[in-house]
């Protein structure tokens, strides 16, 4: 879709924080899939937690991904919609995590596209720290941002950098190169 925009990078770079000011500025956003999965687990006693069972985890995060998306497609009415993460962003988890990836995962990722140009954060020492969701180390969060330029780029999208900056300058950037 022309008018889905997704905001990805590794975990600690400054994502929520802009959708957070892309959406108090008027713009239709999705928020990240995995915290909130994280969130029901825990308060299910769940087994979808990225410490205890990976795979489970990463099919919870594709399952939301997808109605996330297709939730957009029936209410966007054409409008733009910027996405903390796209379904792209499960193959990377799995890649990192050494889940195998079906051909049906491949189907999904391709039927459902976004916007070619997808903007990157990367992580941000300055502003990293874990939390009861966000366990990953500084060097996972690295690695993760480096597999998810890769993952992209092998789908046909293009990457922008997005510098760091303030969140406001960080906005202006995204909705200057749109």
């Amino acid at each position: 879709m022309n008018n889905f925009h997704v905001i990805t990078g590794g975990p600690g770079s400054g994502k929520t924080s802009l959708i957070n000011e892309l959406n108090n500025s008027g713009y239709l956003t999705v928020p990240e899939e995995g915290r909130r999965i994280i969130k029901e687990q825990i308060e299910s006693a769940g087994e979808g937690l990225p410490w205890k069972n990976k795979p489970v985890f990463a099919a919870l995060m594709l399952k939301s991904s997808l109605e996330a998306y297709q939730k957009m497609l029936q209410e966007s009415a054409g409008s733009l919609v910027f996405f903390d993460r796209g379904i792209p962003d499960t193959i990377g988890y799995m890649e990192l995590e050494n889940i195998p990836i079906s051909p049906e995962t491949e189907l999904i990722i391709r039927a459902n596209p976004y916007h070619i140009n997808v903007f990157l954060l990367p992580p941000w020492k300055d502003i990293y720290e874990t939390d009861t969701e966000r366990k990953q180390s500084w060097q996972e969060a690295v690695n993760t941002c480096e597999i998810m330029k890769e993952i992209y780029t092998r789908y046909g999208y293009n990457i922008i950098d997005v510098p760091f900056d303030t969140v406001i300058n960080r906005k202006k950037f995204i909705l200057n190169n749109l």
